[in-house]
């Protein structure tokens, strides 16, 4: 179910227990079940309003709060989506308490770097955004200082490892004198940066401003908004 994208691995174990879980047709209320890879499996009604219900937040995160868990002295990035900071149009609800119960980072953005940060209460956002096999790409505002020759742009865009590990092939562009644009489809902790120092380029800003195809736009800085029903990463 999690491999399709139905719901996430905790969810699905919910919702064969509450007996919302059908294969071919046949109720499914035993956990471990096993289903042939050609099955065809669907979603009671209620366990589909149940995750209609869940929201997901794009934040536009300021420099000095972490993304995930807190630290000590560090303030974590879920404290800033309150009512009075929410980005609000005619078309969009309102804040309610309930926003906050279960909503986690999807993906992480350093403590010194700014821009897009997605919180959801939705495991399948979170699996398609940071699931080892996701596909959505990253977009990045670099500026930077030091010199990088032509060698040096080449290895950015693939060539480089962290940790022993190869890194996958990123896009890596001049968008002026002193900013760089990458997109990364995955997220090692502070990669870009680490991808600098490897070329010789110290990171003075940061900013994420796409997730697949959802983008920062014009919400401002330290303010949240809700994930439209429009809008797919």
């Amino acid at each position: 179910m999690a491999e399709r994208g139905l719901c996430s691995r905790r969810d699905a174990d919910d919702y064969i227990a509450q007996g919302w879980v059908f294969v071919d047709g046949k109720r499914i209320c035993e956990l471990g079940t096993r289903a042939s890879p050609s099955a065809v499996i669907t979603l009671d009604r209620r366990a589909q309003t149940n995750q209609e219900a869940r929201r997901t937040i794009l934040l536009h995160k300021p420099v000095g709060y972490v993304s995930g868990q807190p630290e000590p002295g560090r303030t974590p990035a879920v404290a800033l989506i309150q009512p009075e900071r929410q980005f609000r149009t005619a078309d969009t609800p309102a804040f309610h308490p309930s926003c906050l119960r279960g909503l986690a980072p999807a993906g992480r953005l350093d403590i010194d770097s700014t821009g897009l940060l997605v919180l959801t209460q939705d495991g399948r956002v979170a699996r398609q955004l940071v699931g080892e096999d996701s596909t959505i790409d990253k977009e990045y505002l670099v500026r930077v200082e030091g010199q990088l020759d032509n060698r040096g742009l080449a290895l950015l865009n693939d060539g480089l490892s962290l940790d022993d590990r190869r890194l996958k092939p990123a896009r890596v562009e001049w968008l002026n004198a002193d900013q760089l644009r990458f997109v990364l489809r995955e997220g090692r902790k502070r990669q870009i940066r680490r991808m600098c120092e490897l070329v010789g380029l110290r990171v003075l800003g940061l900013k994420r401003v796409r997730i697949g195809a959802v983008r920062l736009g014009d919400l401002p800085l330290g303010q949240w908004r809700f994930l439209r029903p429009d809008e797919v990463f």
